[in-house]
This record gives C-alpha cells, structure tokens and sequence, in this order.
C-alpha cells in the first residue's frame, strides 16, 4: 500500500528564486540577504515517467530552412506607449508593466485595451484585485468602450487558461499577477512559488497561441518588482511606471526590451479621465522656471531617441556644523561629489565646507554624463551668486582633469534647444567638429575645452 504523501518544506529566494531545504541568511545565488522565504511544496503523484519514441522527440532545423513572416506590429493608439514599445505591441510577446501603487498601471492598460478593441480585435481584461463595477466606474471615466473588450474577474489559473484557449483573444491583461494562484502549489498567492508557476504558464499560452500577454507586477520598497528576479528573466518586455503620486506627470521606461531599445521613454499626464501623452516633454519639464535666479541652468539629456531639456538647481550654502552635506534629486549622488571635487582642484573654487543640494526640476531622473557641464555651472553660479542668462543651454560630460569631454548626438540636442527659442549655447568644443555650419543658425555656440573656460564665458 503506498504511503500517504507528505508536504515538505523549501525556502525560496525572493529575489533570484535559489531553492534550498534550510534557510540561509544569504543567498548563495544572488548574494542577498534575509531573502529566503519558507514554503510548502507538494510532492508530484504521477506515476512513473512514460518512454517516448524517437518520433516524439523534435528534430532540430538549420537556421536557413526557417521562414521569416512580415508581420507589423499592432499599435496601441498610445504613441508614447508604442515608443517605448519599439514601434508597437508585438504578437505573442509577454509584458511586465511594474510601478508604485495609484502611478496608473491599470488606467495605461485599460486605455490600451480599449484602442485595440476599437479595432474590432478581442481583447481579455482579467482582473484579481477588483470587482466588475469597479472596473466599470473606473472605465467610465476614459471614455466609451464597445463589446470586443471582455473583463474577467478570476483568481484561479486553471480556469483563466481554459478561458483564453477557448476564446483566443488577441491581447491579454492581467492584474495582478500577485493575485493568481494554481492548485497545483500548495504555496498562498504571491508566494516566489505561485509568482513562477503562474508567469510560466502565461508564458507558454502567449508562446503557443501567439496572444500578447500583459502583466501587471507589484512593486516593493526598493521599486523592483515583487516576486522572484527570475520574473524579469521570463518576459521579453519590462517597464517601470515612474512619478510622483501627487504630481500630475507619469513616465514609463523600458529597462528591458527584446524588440527595441531600452533609452526610450514616455512622457504622461494624469487627468480626470486618464492619462494624456505628453507631446512636447521639453516644454513641459520647463514650465515654472524663473529667469533670473541663481543656480539655474538648462541642459539637455538623450532618452533613447529623444532629446530632453532639463533645468538643472543648485544650491550651495555655508555649514555651521563641520561636516558638510551633499544631496542629490533626479542624478547620482556620488557624481556630483566628484564634479564639486574637480571644481575645488581645477577651478579653485572653496566647496568642501559648503552644504551642496542639487535638483534635476520635473521629477526626471538624468543619469547621462552630458548633464555634467550643467550641474558644474548651476554649483558655480549658487556658490558665487550669479544668475547665468536664461537662454542659455549647456551640456557636456567632465572629466578628472576638468576637461568637458565630447558627446553624442549633437545635432539633436541642438535643434531641440532652437526650437524653445534658447540663444546660446556651451558644449565641448570636440564635438563641433563634424557639425555642419548651417546648424547653429541663429544661435551662438561657444566650444569648451575646461571647465574654467565655461565659468569664464558666463
């Protein structure tokens, strides 16, 4: 008679998903600490694995018999969300949309959902965390919907994978993936367990069916998506909702996408009836600013494709307490360490016993080293108290030796700063170069070889 079978107990890596009978305080996969979580796992009751013939087995193709098939990739009628995308929603594909509770991950998808749908195309909206009329309130403020859009209210994988097999939609949303849960895991939902089972299951469906699958993820305290890292592995696309809750502008990025590149960003708005694209995300990121102040300069940074003008703030003041602080909103903290300690070795200028707080205004996050040259001239002209003239643009990245080093897309950034009526600008005299004569313009370009010749031309 065989024996009664009997649960044992795992713990799970919640961040790589590294198994081990005991727990450990470090991962010994991932090297993280306190991520071993405890689980119950039930053994498997099948019986003995059956022998396939060599005719079950698939037979490996030489890569020039396989046949490629032109297939445009369906727009979401969201042009930020199909830039991010890489020109649109690819069939089959498998999306991670993650984010910060209320950021709009839901509203972005609804209104998604509903464009395709207006297309005459199925689209299935499955929903573990809110009932039908919630959904329906919610959806009444975005605007009409039609009956190509189907919502579902289901927690149990079994049941949602018998659904979209049998109704072959043509996109698919799910939220939460945290909320799903297969019988086959004795794990409670959103365990590492269930959180793996799920999206490999959802994963297969989209493979096999050629059905683009949406998944919406929770975030933790870090920002990262809840659930094991090898979460992110799985799926072909991840995005991050970013913003403020209580300011009215959203940002989606791709830190992973295997159809496009992972610089482009989209820029939103939210609004009582959901979220509107931002068209022109220079003008917006500058609305506000004041003309004469001390410690303000514009530079401009390259989001994939896109240039961006940012309003770089500083403010350095005098400390009191012999140990200086040093704060950074929107760019590396350590970087602008360094550049104050380049400005005190090669221009002379007395910082280490000045409180420094530097801000990038908008909320954006400008992690390019071309915004160098603009954070050293707001330093400067708070520490000196000098307002530098308000159509001025600067960019450039800077070096140990306080020279500004030469970037990339010149002409871009260029017509960018043009086009919002800027007069002036300071960049690397490197990069003029190969820039043609009829670029500038109107505007009057310096070319900077040092730092100390920047502060000598404001």
């Amino acid at each position: 008679m065989a024996g009664k079978v009997k649960n044992r107990t795992v713990f799970f890596c919640q961040e790589c998903g590294y198994e081990s009978p005991k727990w450990l305080g470090q991962c010994p996969m991932c090297h993280k600490w306190n991520s071993m979580v405890e689980e119950r796992v039930t053994p498997s009751t099948s019986s003995a694995s059956v022998t396939k013939s060599a005719l079950d087995l698939p037979k490996p193709q030489p890569l020039s018999s396989i046949e490629m098939e032109e297939t445009d990739k369906l727009k979401s009628g969201i042009l930020e969300l199909d830039r991010v995308l890489g020109g649109g929603i690819v069939q089959g594909s498998m999306v991670l949309v993650g984010g910060d509770p209320g950021i709009g991950k839901s509203t972005l998808l609804l209104q998604a959902m509903r464009n395709i749908s207006a297309k005459k195309l199925d689209v299935l909206y499955v929903s573990g965390e809110e009932s039908l009329k919630q959904i329906k309130l919610r959806a009444m403020r975005l605007g009409e919907f039609n009956d190509y859009l189907k919502l579902l209210p289901e927690t149990r994988l079994d049941r949602i994978q018998d659904i979209i097999e049998e109704t072959r939609p043509m996109a698919v949303v799910i939220d939460s993936i945290q909320t799903l849960y297969s019988e086959t895991v004795s794990s409670p939902p959103g365990s590492v367990s269930q959180v793996r089972e799920a999206t490999g299951i959802l994963l297969r469906i989209a493979k096999s069916l050629g059905i683009t699958v949406f998944i919406i993820g929770h975030v933790t305290k870090e920002g990262a998506v809840a659930g094991p890292r090898v979460l992110e592995h799985m799926v072909d696309t991840v995005l991050y909702f970013e913003g403020d809750g209580r300011n009215a502008y959203r940002i989606l990025r791709a830190v992973k996408n295997r159809f496009g590149s992972t610089d482009e960003i989209g820029v939103f708005e939210m609004h009582e009836d959901g979220l509107h694209e931002v068209e022109n995300p220079s003008e917006f990121l500058l609305s506000g600013r004041l003309e004469s102040a001390p410690g303000s300069i514009v530079t401009c940074c390259m989001e994939g494709t896109r240039p961006l003008l940012l309003e770089i703030q500083a403010l350095i003041a005098d400390n009191a307490f012999g140990f200086p602080r040093r704060q950074a909103a929107g760019t590396d903290h350590n970087r602008v360490s360094l550049l104050m300690a380049v400005m005190e070795k090669r221009a002379g200028m007395r910082l280490s016993s000045s409180d420094a707080y530097i801000n990038i205004a908008g909320g954006i996050k400008a992690t390019e080293p071309a915004v160098d040259l603009g954070i050293v001239m707001a330093i400067a002209s708070s520490f000196r108290n000098r307002p530098i003239s308000h159509d001025t643009v600067a960019f450039g990245e800077v070096g140990l030796s306080g020279e500004v080093r030469a970037v990339s897309d010149v002409r871009q950034r260029i017509n960018e700063a043009k086009r919002l009526g800027f007069k002036r600008i300071l960049m690397p005299k490197g990069s003029l170069k190969n820039l043609k004569s009829d670029v500038a313009g109107d505007l009057s370009i310096a070319g900077i070889r040092t730092i100390s010749e920047a502060l000598e031309e404001i």
